[in-house]
């Protein structure tokens, strides 16, 4: 099986244990790394960072640079460690699929126990916290091999059924966390932006470091409808019909309107926002938290 067949969600589907799709996704990723331009990226991931100026060249680590034909020196051990937090949107809209074989909240859940499994494998803590209206659960943040188990049981009994309030739950979010922290929130973010704007800067503000997964269905994103199509808002179950075909482009630009703004304020804020959509591979949100990772040092 090639590199990038495990990393398509309709691949992954077919495999029904969370804990099992985590190593799937996080092997064909690594593995990816290795057959790429990347090759030793992955090396520093684990355990080095490139020499940079000013360090000592004592620490450069010749072993690695014999593989690479690189630079790396071993990390501290006050550098290596990162407190991370699974910031997970329960509204019912995350529920919605078209055509695809994860819906959007399946597919963000496959994506954070991947990322769980690559922290846990760092040794780094991780936590989860859930929300719809409000912050519903938390668990709170270990680096133990057990922490991994223990959070994807509880990711694989989510399901999303609730109203919403990204801006409300992630300032109570903000409000939670004691240290400086990696905060990674996934969302189809279907709300008034401004709120989700104001929470962004407050976490920010308090020194941590935010990777907004923006996770549309594929349907959301390119709009594959023709003809009268009746709609349902998911969360108030509103029903209203639609000439597809007619309301296609305005529809289109609206979307990116909509994500040009989040990349705009996010870019301002120094937030990473990383736009999906459940047709894609795996790999551009797991590189998105290496190096995301790889700019604190």
């Amino acid at each position: 099986m090639s590199v990038e067949k495990y990393l398509k969600p309709e691949v992954i589907n077919q495999i029904k244990r969370l804990d099992l799709r985590a190593q799937f996704v996080v092997k064909g990723f690594l593995q990816g790394l290795h057959a790429s331009p990347f090759h030793g990226f992955s090396v520093e991931f684990s355990e080095h960072r490139k020499y940079t100026a000013g360090d000592d060249p004592k620490d450069i680590d010749w072993l690695v640079y014999a593989k690479t034909d690189k630079y790396y020196v071993k990390k501290f051990e006050a550098e290596t460690n990162i407190t991370g937090y699974l910031v997970m949107d329960l509204s019912r809209s995350m529920g919605y699929t078209y055509r695809q074989e994860l819906n959007k909240f399946d597919y963000a859940v496959c994506l954070a126990a991947a990322l769980c499994y690559l922290m846990i494998y760092q040794q780094d803590p991780v936590g989860l916290i859930t929300f719809d209206e409000k912050v519903r659960d938390s668990l709170p943040p270990k680096s133990k091999r057990t922490q991994l188990g223990n959070l994807l049981s509880h990711l694989s009994r989510l399901e999303p059924t609730g109203q919403t309030d990204i801006g409300n739950s992630v300032m109570q979010v903000a409000a939670m966390l004691r240290h400086r922290s990696l905060v990674m929130i996934f969302s189809d973010l279907l709300t008034d932006p401004e709120p989700v704007f104001h929470s962004l800067r407050v976490l920010r503000h308090g020194g941590h470091d935010v990777i907004l997964f923006h996770v549309l269905d594929e349907a959301e994103v390119h709009f594959p409808f023709d003809g009268v199509i009746e709609f349902e808002e998911p969360e108030t179950e509103e029903k209203v019909q639609v000439d597809a075909t007619g309301y296609r482009r305005e529809y289109l630009s609206g979307v990116e309107a909509f994500r040009d703004e989040y990349r705009q304020v996010c870019f301002q804020t120094g937030v990473d926002y990383v736009e999906l959509d459940t047709s894609m591979q795996f790999d551009k949100a797991l590189m998105e938290y290496l190096t995301s990772r790889k700019a604190r040092f």
